[in-house]
C-alpha cells in the first residue's frame, strides 16, 4: 500500500501536477533560462537539489519544532528561510565548481530562492500531510518534472532559432505560445491516466 502511494506521488510530481505546465509555478526561470539547453540543465539540477533538500528540511522543521511548540503560524517564514539558505549553498557550490554555468545562469540562480515552485513543494507537502518519505518523493519528483519540462522547452526553443518567426511574436510571446502547446499536451495526455 505504501509503495503504491509513493508511486502515485512520484507520478503526480513528474506529470499530473507538474509545477511548470499544470500549476504554472516557476515560470520566470522557465522562460528566461530555456534559450540554451546547457543553462536549462544546470538550472534544473539546482532546482531539483533545492526542492529535495527543502522538502526534507522543512518537513523536519515543521514536524519536530513548529508543531510541538504550536508555532505553525511561522511555517511560511520558516520555509522561506530554509529555501533561501539552501539556494545560497547551491550558489556557492556552482560559483566555486562550475563558473561558466554560474555566469550563464546569471540572475536566475539566486532567484531560485523566490521561485514559487520551490515554495509550492514545501507548502503542498504540509497541506497534504505527507509523511517524511512522501515529502522526499514529492520534492524529488517535482524537481524531476521541472527538469523534464525545462529540457523539452529548451530543445524546442533551440530548434526554433532555425525557423523564421514573425517579429511581432519573437521572444516572450513565442515562448508562451510554446508553453501553451506543451501544457495542453500534458493536461490532455495525463488526464486520461487513472492513478
Amino acid at each position: 500500500m505504501v509503495e503504491k502511494a509513493l508511486f502515485t506521488i512520484l507520478m503526480e510530481g513528474l506529470f499530473i501536477k507538474n509545477f511548470l505546465l499544470i500549476q504554472f509555478l516557476g515560470l520566470c526561470s522557465f522562460v528566461g533560462v530555456t534559450k540554451d539547453t546547457k543553462s536549462a540543465a544546470g538550472m534544473s539540477g539546482a532546482v531539483v537539489f533545492v526542492m529535495a533538500l527543502s522538502a526534507t528540511v522543512s518537513y523536519l522543521l515543521f514536524t519536530y519544532i513548529l508543531v510541538p511548540l504550536k508555532l505553525e503560524y511561522l511555517a511560511l517564514i520558516s520555509f522561506i528561510v530554509v529555501i533561501a539558505a539552501l539556494v545560497q549553498l547551491v550558489e556557492f557550490v556552482v560559483r566555486k565548481n562550475v563558473p561558466s554555468l554560474y555566469r550563464s545562469l546569471g540572475i536566475y540562480l539566486p532567484l531560485i530562492s523566490t521561485n514559487c515552485a520551490v515554495l509550492g513543494v514545501v507548502l503542498l507537502n504540509v497541506m497534504a500531510d505527507y509523511s517524511f518519505s512522501q515529502s522526499i518523493v514529492f520534492g524529488i519528483s517535482a524537481g524531476l518534472g521541472y527538469t523534464i519540462v525545462m529540457l523539452m522547452m529548451s530543445a524546442i526553443r533551440e530548434r526554433l532559432t532555425l525557423v523564421n518567426v514573425p517579429s511581432a511574436v519573437q521572444g516572450l510571446p513565442h515562448a508562451f505560445f510554446i508553453a501553451t502547446l506543451l501544457s495542453m499536451a500534458f493536461v490532455n495526455y495525463f488526464r486520461v491516466i487513472p492513478i
